[in-house]
Formats: C-alpha cells, structure tokens, sequence
C-alpha cells in the first residue's frame, strides 16, 4: 500500500487576528508542528515587534523558519518558498503534520501553490533601485500603481524592495506583476486552509491593543537595540511594520507619539489588504475568532468524519 502523508496546514488571516494560538492548539493536540510563514519573524531579535510566540507560549510544540537571519540580512520570496518546503518536507517525511502560519497571501501561496519566480535582470534592477534611492518609495509605489493597480494594493508604499520588484517583472515580462501569480493549484497532494476571521472593528481594536502593548513591552528599546546591530541598513527588516516607524523616531524624523500612531495606522491599512487578498481564495474555510468552537471546527476541516 501507498504511504499517505500527512496533510499540509495552513493557518492563515490578517495581522493580530490570533493566527498563532490556534496553529498551537491544533498541534499540540494533533502532533504538530509550526512553520513559521511571517516574513519578518525570521530575523533574530525581531520578537516584540512581530509578536513572534515566547518559548512558553509555544507549548512544546517545535517551530521552523524563526530567528534564522540577522536583520542586515535580504530575504526574498523565493529563498522563503525554499526553506519553508523544505521544512515541510522533513515534517511529513517524519509523519508529522505541518502547520504554516501567515498572513502574507502571497508568502502562502508560494509555499503551497505551484509558483514559479519570473526571471530577473541586473540591468533594470539597478535602475530601480537608484530612483529607489534617489526618490524614495512612496514614488516608485505611485508609478506600480498605474501599471499594476492590484499589485500595488498588496505591497506596502514602503516596502520599497517589493515595489521595485514588481516594477522589474512589469518591465522584464511587459505584464503586470499580479498576472505572474499561479492558478490556485495545490503543489501538494493534501492541503487545508483555515483562515481566522475577525470583524473589521474588532480587527482594528485588536491591532491597537496590540500597538500598545509593544510599546508597554519595550519596543522601542528593541528597536534601539536592533539598529546598533545594522537593521537600518537592512533591506527587508527595515521595512517591517512598526521597526520602520520607530527607526524614523530614532532618527529625528517623528516624535514617539508619532510613531506609535502611525505604526497603529499602518497596521490597520496593512491587515484590510491581507483579508482582502485571503477572501479571494475560496479554498480557505474560516473560522470565528470568538468561537467557542472554533479549535472544534478547525479540527473538523482537518477531518470531516469529527463532524455532526
């Protein structure tokens, strides 16, 4: 007889939406493990700031893919897709159901999808990246949003490492950026998506609390600590939500207050295009946050004979 592998699992849904627990609760009581799909929870002292589970918090339960860059390190779509298959790969080699955990439908989908990279050019990168430098990103995100209006609605006006990207695979391929993504065809053979859906007041009060508490938490000492270790010149870490806005405070560029703010603003802008991007996917069976149930009902989209 065939060997049957164990699923794949992903957990997915907007920033603050409690993604993680739920992950947690589900290996724990069905002998998982986490692999990590936030892109900036890779970086070694990035903890506060992503809300990247404490020791305890894990409850036992082994995760993959965190704390494995320095935040001066670049990470691209690509290298993640790598090391996430690959840490799938030995879970279900050993028999052990694999729960990835994002809120980047993008970084989900080139995990689990069949996604193949569209190719680069030096050339054109290297222009990009000198208006990147030269105008900022905010300017590039202006022009993305001409050329590819559903692609600049997922990236961050910010994430200038993106934007300049997607304005390179538009030059490179004269189609838009989001006309590269796959159709929704699996790469596995079982894979099951649960997303965590929260109501946008609430999401938006959840985001806030959250805010606050990485501030009453330290957050800005982490930042601080962080930029001594060259997260200011790290392309990807840099960008992150949050590090960016106080790396701003740091420099004198915003009051602290300010910060904070703003970190709560772009969040909250930030977790709608998550949501917006997950809702299109009609593989993904949602669960309430807020149901009593809800840990039930994910271990019934697991294996539909619990149900009734």
């Amino acid at each position: 007889m065939p060997v049957v592998r164990p699923p794949v699992v992903a957990v997915v849904g907007p920033t603050a939406a409690g993604k993680s627990d739920l992950a947690v609760d589900l290996a724990r009581r069905l002998g998982g493990e986490i692999v990590n799909g936030d892109s900036m929870q890779i970086y070694r002292g990035m903890d506060i700031g992503t809300a990247k589970l404490t020791t305890a918090e894990r409850g036992g339960v082994p995760h993959h893919l965190l704390d494995i860059l320095d935040p001066r390190e670049p990470a691209t779509v690509a290298e993640f897709q790598q090391w996430a298959r690959e840490a799938i790969a030995d879970c279900r080699g050993r028999g052990v159901t694999p729960f990835l955990v994002g809120g980047s439908a993008l970084y989900v989908r080139a995990v689990v999808d069949r996604f193949e990279f569209p190719g680069t050019d030096p050339a054109v990168r290297e222009a990009l990246e000198a208006e990147l430098s030269a105008h900022g990103p905010a300017a590039l995100h202006a022009r993305l949003e001409t050329l590819d209006p559903v692609a600049a609605m997922a990236i961050l006006p910010s994430n200038g490492r993106r934007i300049v990207r997607a304005l390179e695979v538009v030059s490179i391929t004269g189609r838009p950026f989001s006309a590269t993504l796959p159709d929704r065809t699996y790469t596995y053979d079982r894979v099951h998506q649960i997303g965590v859906d929260v109501p946008r007041p609430v999401l938006d009060e959840r985001i806030a609390a959250r805010v606050e508490r990485m501030w009453q938490q330290g957050f800005v000492d982490e930042v601080r600590a962080l930029e001594s270790q060259g997260l200011r010149e790290g392309r990807t870490a840099s960008r992150a939500l949050g590090y960016a806005q106080v790396l701003r405070f740091l420099a004198g560029d915003c009051s602290e207050d300010d910060a904070r703010v703003d970190t709560i603003r772009a969040t909250r802008r930030f977790a709608r295009r998550q949501d917006s991007w997950f809702r299109k996917d009609p593989r993904i069976v949602w669960v309430g946050y807020d149901d009593p149930r809800r840990l039930d009902r994910a271990r019934e989209v697991l294996d539909p004979t619990r149900s009734g």
